[in-house]
């Protein structure tokens, strides 16, 4: 899927220019030719031959610079992209690209370029929130770029808030969502669930669990790069839906369950990657509980909210369901029985208590569990990239 794509990189100034070179290493490693592009700033903060070194090729600086006499670089370049990601894009950078003004080799590479455009952030919060920025930014993501929005955090300056560049996975997997060329989910439309739900006790406190809703999300994105129609119902959960997907936000179990059951019906491929509560407040305070003196415990009853899982097993018919287990002991034993109890078509099964593939983490290793009993246990991945392995899978079933 990556292997000889090519990206080019362009690196605006800014102190998170410095993690760019990590974005070029892990995207050189996975086989993609990456030719980087620097503005004078950038080489403030990062020597040229840092990327030169890492990608194997020369890194262009000038406007003028031509690698042979009949080659005009910024031409050749955008013409060689098969996506161009700017990390980090300075408020500089995107207010020059929103406008239309092309005065230095990279603004005038990125307005050449018919390639998808992935765009990252990186400034001062103040910067970032301003009303200039956030409407080139809204400018530029209704040309049909992807913006990757800043993390929050301390930043350079000291100030504590939105600015810093984004993760630099959520950075890669956008890109290589955009260099996707895989439209073998065309025409079909895939519902996916994702992230916690929350059981209210009283106004203020509620039950919950640690997912975060990245697999789900992942999922998604992946989904929509191979050309489906998606759906996706979420718990609440800070992330942002990939663009072009259709969004449900739901709180409950039960919420989850009924936007669930009124959607299932249109779809070919359900993946079912949220973590639902099992149980609920079986009584819900209409005000806020207080402590009593003289009281060491309080005890709450709960009941089993709806089994979404299950309820599509019974109905899903020919379409394909797709369901995740999240298991601490037992593990294949357990996802063995869910897999059958609930009449899925193929289970995600893993060991939740392992401290790269658990809740609230970029990356997953998982087991492939399918009906037909085979089982299939990938290395440690991006989720990402677990998205693409299950959706291949899931392929199979469709056909």
């Amino acid at each position: 899927m990556l292997q000889g794509k090519n990206v080019v990189l362009g690196v605006t100034g800014g102190i998170a220019a410095y993690k760019a070179a990590e974005l070029a290493s892990a995207m050189v490693k996975k086989g993609i030719g990456v030719y980087v592009i620097m503005t004078r700033h950038a080489t403030e903060f990062v020597a040229p031959l840092t990327f030169e070194t890492l990608t194997n090729h020369p890194v262009v600086v000038d406007m003028f610079m031509r690698n042979t006499p009949w080659e005009v670089e910024h031409i050749s370049l955008a013409k060689r992209a098969d996506a161009f990601l700017v990390a980090p894009a300075s408020a500089n950078f995107i207010g020059k690209l929103a406008c239309g003004i092309a005065d230095d080799m990279l603004s005038t590479t990125a307005m050449a370029t018919t390639a998808p455009m992935v765009i990252a952030p990186a400034m001062n919060m103040n910067m970032y929130a301003s009303a200039a920025v956030q409407e080139n930014l809204a400018t530029l993501q209704r040309r049909g770029a992807v913006i990757v929005p800043p993390g929050v955090g301390r930043l350079a300056c000291g100030d504590v808030g939105p600015g810093r560049l984004a993760e630099l996975p959520e950075i890669l997997d956008t890109v290589y969502a955009a260099l996707e060329t895989r439209q073998d989910l065309e025409g079909r439309m895939v519902l996916i669930t994702a992230g916690p739900t929350r059981e209210a006790i009283d106004p203020v406190r509620f039950l919950s669990n640690r997912s975060s809703g990245k697999m789900g999300y992942a999922l998604a994105a992946a989904a929509k790069a191979r050309g489906a129609q998606v759906l996706l119902i979420s718990g609440p959960t800070p992330l942002q839906a990939p663009a072009g997907c259709q969004k449900i936000d739901v709180l409950s179990a039960k919420e989850m369950y009924d936007a669930v059951m009124d959607h299932y019906a249109l779809s070919d491929l359900i993946i079912k990657a949220a973590a639902p509560a099992d149980f609920t407040p079986k009584r819900y305070a209409a005000q806020k509980i207080k402590k009593v003196p003289g009281q060491d415990e309080l005890v709450l009853e709960l009941e089993k909210t709806p089994d979404i899982a299950a309820a599509l097993g019974a109905v899903k018919g020919e379409r394909v369901l797709v369901g995740f287990a999240a298991e601490t002991q037992e593990v294949l034993q357990h996802a063995k029985e869910k897999l059958r109890d609930k009449n899925m078509d193929i289970i995600a099964v893993n060991d939740v208590s392992q401290p790269d593939a658990g809740f609230d983490v970029d990356t997953n290793r998982i087991v492939l569990l399918n009906r037909d009993g085979e089982e299939k246990a990938l290395p440690l991945l991006s989720k990402r990239e677990v998205a693409d392995r299950i959706l291949d899978e899931a392929i199979r079933y469709l056909a």
